[in-house]
């Protein structure tokens, strides 16, 4: 281990006291000191001293803005190409052998996902409620309630799935 003197260590002291990380205890010690220790011989010595860095508190996250609700649009504007014959986008159609208006819920893609996901959208369950679901680069799935803890019935829930399931597919993912 490095051999300092009573005074270099009081002085490593003082610096962990006065709030410097390992990176700039390691960096005195080399300026100041004329000693030089690897990282990991600088985190022995605090060790050793039974010094204790101290931790900088952590920023919270900035809270989100809840999004403005949807601008309603007519079905040609969000068809685009996966629109039928009759200019009705087939993401936005209700699933095989289910007629149409018997669908309790409503989901939509968004044109320009937000940074981090790779496609969006939003979902309005058979209670009313808008959440605005997701996934991001690697595939996960994420969904943003109206208020923490939403949950949405149940009974939505496979209908939620398969058409999810049935936009990605449609969309190459």
């Amino acid at each position: 281990m490095a051999n300092l003197t009573s005074e270099q260590r009081q002085l490593v002291e003082q610096w962990a006291a006065e709030g410097a990380n390992l990176n700039q205890i390691q960096d005195r010690l080399r300026n100041e000191c004329s000693v030089t220790l690897t990282y990991m011989e600088t985190r022995l010595l605090i060790m050793e001293l039974g010094v204790k860095i101290q931790e900088k508190p952590r920023e919270a996250p900035p809270e989100e803005k809840p999004a403005p609700p949807p601008a309603p649009a007519d079905a040609d504007a969000d068809a685009g190409d996966y629109a039928n014959e009759d200019g009705v986008a087939d993401e936005l159609m209700p699933p095989d052998g289910v007629p149409a208006g018997d669908t309790p819920l409503s989901i939509s893609v968004d044109d320009l996902p937000p940074p981090g996901a790779i496609i969006s959208g939003r979902v309005t369950f058979s209670d009313g409620v808008t959440a605005q679901w997701f996934m991001d680069q690697t595939g996960r799935f994420g969904m943003r309630g109206p208020a923490p803890g939403y949950q949405p019935p149940p009974s939505d829930i496979p209908t939620f799935q398969t058409e999810l399931d049935r936009i990605l597919q449609l969309r190459g993912f």
